[in-house]
Formats: structure tokens, C-alpha cells, sequence
């Protein structure tokens, strides 16, 4: 038996396969909806990124479907064969270990050659740690961006984060436990220890814990609590203000990044210092790290 809700894609063959992009609880199985517990009974098979997880989550509904797993090692290899089930006539469900497939989860690869190939992709929404932790920090979620996880070595997180210094939009970010302590002395440090920020731990799980504060205040508490570094992870950061100095900023840089492929930082700094009306000494420390980076 095969679910018949929704509308088909515009692009995919009448009678063909199908690929359902299933969103799976991140914590709180009653968070499941109807449609999602519909589509993992029906599916012929479900690609998982942990099949040990998803067993767990289908003999908790009292379902038992084939899996075939799906990770960011065999993805490539695992598409082929899922394609192949799809022209052969099947409903393929794809779920992550927990939320909405493809957000940080595999998955990419198969809804790109599954949708190349003419197959409908059917999304089936439901739970998301991004827009649970959005919907309580209150930092503003009209607009925002996601960046997934930060670099693990401290050097490249920096600079991802100088890069982001200026960002307005509302950050979502995800940590692992291990790392947050440093993540968020290096978030203080690049974004301002001032930035408002909400830590979302365990969203939906017996152990959901929200702190709130400053990046600083935040990066003081992950040193001292234990209980903070414990568990899934979510960050909300509030955007920069768009002030003058941050697009003058934003101007000298940019400037930088062009001058400094042609010239020395030495020269660069001070061509760029003339066009913007930046201080030279300021101009040539951030030459000096563009070029480091270069």
C-alpha cells in the first residue's frame, strides 16, 4: 500500500517512483506528525543515516520496514542504488538520525540525481532543532542564517567567524558538547562578548535547557557548568547592527580582499586607507591577516 496525499512534482513521470523527505522528532516522539508516521509505513524501503536509530524510532510506532543506510561515507554509491529502486517503480523514505533531512544530514546528493532523474521528491515537514531554537530564543527569526557546524580547529573557526563579524542576520549554529566552551570564548571574542545569544540544549528531550545572555556571560557558564556541555546543541546569535562604522568596515575589507591579490599589504593598505578613509595602522592589520589567509 502506497500513500496517495499531496501533489506531484510538475517535473517528475507519471507512474514512476517516488522519494519522500521525511522529518523524523529531534527528542519528543509525539512530535511525529500523522503524514511522517504514514510515509515510513508505507515506504518500501527507508534510507537512514543511522540504521540502528531509525530501527529504534520504527519498533517504538510498532512498524518494521526495510532499511538501507545512508551516510555521508556511502552516499555516492547508495544514491545508484536508491535511483535504480525508484525506477523500478518504489517509494524510497529518506530520514536523518533526528529533524529534517539534508539540514547538516546526507541526503543531498540523492534528491539532486533522484530529481535529475525525473522522480518526484515529495518533502514531508516536520520537527527541525533550527526553527524550534529560533522560535524561543526571541533574537529576531524574520530573517536569519544557518551555518551549520563551525570549523573544529581553532584557526579556521576564527576566521569563519571574523567572516560572520558582521553578519545582521540572525546566526543559528550547531556545536558539539566537546567543543562549545571553546566555540563560544571564540564567538565572544570575534562577534563581540556583548551579542546576545540563546543556548539551546536538548531541545524536546527530558533534559531541554535554554541559557540565555551574552556571548561572554555564555562562554563564562560553559566553563563552569557541566551540565552545559552535555547533549545536542543549538546557538542562536543575534545579528550585528548595521551601523556605519560596520559598513565602513565592511567597505575597508572588501577593498583589502581585491588589493591585496595584486599588491603587497603594505601598498594595499595604504591605497586602501585613501579610498575608504580608514586609519592606515587599522588598514594594515587586516591586510596582514587577508594575506595570512590567502
Amino acid at each position: 500500500m502506497r500513500s496517495t496525499f499531496g501533489v506531484r512534482d510538475s517535473n517528475a513521470s507519471p507512474g514512476a517512483g517516488r522519494l519522500e523527505v521525511v522529518a523524523t522528532p529531534i527528542g519528543n516522539l509525539g512530535d511525529l506528525s500523522e503524514r511522517a508516521r504514514q510515509s515510513l509505513a508505507h515506504a518500501d524501503v527507508i534510507a537512514a543515516e543511522d540504521t540502528r536509530r531509525t530501527l529504534a524510532l520504527l519498533s517504538s510506532l510498532g512498524l518494521s520496514r526495510p532499511l538501507v543506510s545512508l551516510h555521508a561515507h556511502n552516499e555516492r554509491q547508495r544514491a545508484s542504488e536508491l535511483v535504480a529502486r525508484l525506477a523500478a517503480g518504489q517509494v524510497v523514505a529518506l530520514v536523518s538520525d533526528a529533524g529534517t533531512p539534508l539540514l547538516s544530514d546526507p541526503g543531498a546528493e540523492l534528491v539532486r540525481r533522484a530529481a535529475a532523474s525525473g522522480f518526484e521528491v515529495r518533502p514531508i515537514p516536520g520537527p527541525s532543532a533550527i526553527t524550534a531554537a529560533l522560535a524561543a530564543a526571541g533574537l529576531g527569526s524574520d530573517r536569519f542564517c544557518f551555518e551549520g557546524f563551525l570549523p573544529a580547529a581553532q584557526r579556521a573557526r576564527r576566521a569563519r567567524l571574523r567572516e560572520l563579524a558582521q553578519e545582521p542576520r540572525t546566526l543559528v549554529l550547531f556545536e558539539a558538547p566537546h567543543r562549545i566552551d571553546a566555540s563560544l570564548a571564540d564567538l565572544s571574542a570575534e562577534l563581540g562578548a556583548e551579542r546576545r545569544a540563546v543556548l539551546a540544549r536538548e531541545l524536546t528531550k527530558a533534559h531541554e535547557t535554554l541559557y540565555r545572555g551574552t556571548l561572554a556571560e555564555l562562554a563564562e557558564r560553559a566553563r563552569s557548568d557541566a551540565h552545559l556541555r552535555r547533549g545536542e546543541i543549538t546557538l542562536v546569535i543575534e545579528g550585528a547592527a548595521v551601523t556605519t562604522r560596520a559598513a565602513d568596515a565592511e567597505l575597508l575589507r572588501r577593498a583589502l580582499e581585491l588589493l591585496v591579490r595584486e599588491l603587497p599589504p603594505g601598498r594595499a593598505a595604504a591605497v586602501a586607507a585613501q579610498l575608504t578613509g580608514a586609519k592606515r595602522s587599522d588598514a594594515y592589520a587586516l591586510a596582514m591577516r587577508i594575506a595570512e589567509r590567502a
